[in-house]
């Protein structure tokens, strides 16, 4: 056994799923060792209790594969795991991350003969049972080892993976990924609101979600996710308007403006996920003092 899976959550405790339904046993770790023990009863894996615990159960050369919150936890862990590991082990970081990290992790492993690939994972809370669509960076040799696990944790052998490139591709192409996201996500938003606000038709977006997942044009996903809860509720009533955004919608946006590619659809549906946040609200409020001073129009007092 050579592979080990850190952190256990909603992408890394299923990924470790989908590996032992194709009896690929593992070792796993998290932070709390409940989860771990709870996922090995589930899979038949090895739980271990510390990254000292992890590398010792590990057959060289070993693949050590992090799914960890990006920034502060995944440097904490590279910091632990480094002086632990050996020559010709392979640390694989499959957070959000920024790609420019990517680089100066991999020489921090390269100093010690380990190597280093930067993978972006996308499949959400469906990857278990879909495949995940994975997208790594690192050397041809790196992505010899990892092909037996990818062949796995993708939809199918041959599709659904693919090494991008160099270390930091794959986490550049899954923030280009996201920042696409965003602009679809806001269109389909956009479109339903239209749609529901409409007078006069009565239009009911469930069916129309349903229509358009068949032939249409504009058929996805995200389109399937969304028929699936109209049906079930189009009102909203329990929902707060409150959209939060991950480092890489912005790390996408900033990407536009240090390579002066124009993303204007990326960009807008960023800044109306901080509309979302509240980050708008002093604004709104200074709009409508400047129209009630300049016309008299009045102005909307806040609840207290």
């Amino acid at each position: 056994m050579e592979f080990g899976m850190v952190g256990l959550g909603r992408m890394g405790g299923n990924m470790a799923r989908r590996l032992a339904r194709q009896s690929r046993k593992i070792a796993v770790m998290n932070r709390s060792f409940d989860v771990a023990e709870a996922l090995v009863k589930e899979t038949g894996h090895i739980a271990c209790r510390d990254y000292t615990e992890l590398v010792a159960v590990l057959e060289k050369p070993r693949i050590i594969w992090l799914m960890l919150p990006a920034g502060d936890v995944t440097e904490t862990a590279l910091s632990t795991l480094l002086p632990l590991l050996s020559p010709g082990d392979l640390i694989v970081d499959g957070a959000n991350a920024h790609y420019q990290d990517d680089a100066p992790r991999a020489a921090r492993c390269a100093e010690r003969g380990i190597e280093f690939v930067d993978a972006g994972v996308s499949g959400g809370i469906w990857g278990l049972e879909n495949g995940y669509c994975i997208m790594f960076g690192g050397s041809d040799t790196a992505a010899a080892r990892l092909k037996p696990y990818l062949e796995v944790l993708a939809p199918t052998p041959t599709t659904g993976w693919l090494h991008t490139g160099p270390v930091g591709s794959g986490h550049y192409v899954k923030m280009i990924h996201n920042g696409i996201e965003y602009g679809m996500m806001q269109a389909f938003a956009e479109g339903f609101a239209l749609m529901k606000d409409k007078s006069g038709f009565n239009l009911d977006l469930a069916e129309i979600a349903e229509l358009w997942r068949h032939g249409s044009v504009v058929r996805s996903w995200l389109l399937d996710l969304s028929a699936d809860f109209l049906a079930e509720d189009q009102m909203f009533d329990d929902i707060a308007p409150f959209v939060a955004d991950s480092g890489e919608g912005r790390w996408t946006a900033l990407a536009s403006i240090e390579q002066g590619i124009p993303a204007p659809v990326i960009m807008l549906s960023l800044m109306m996920r901080f509309t979302t946040q509240g980050r708008n609200d002093y604004a709104a409020k200074m709009l409508a003092k400047m129209r009630h001073g300049f016309g008299g129009h009045a102005i909307k007092k806040g609840e207290q």
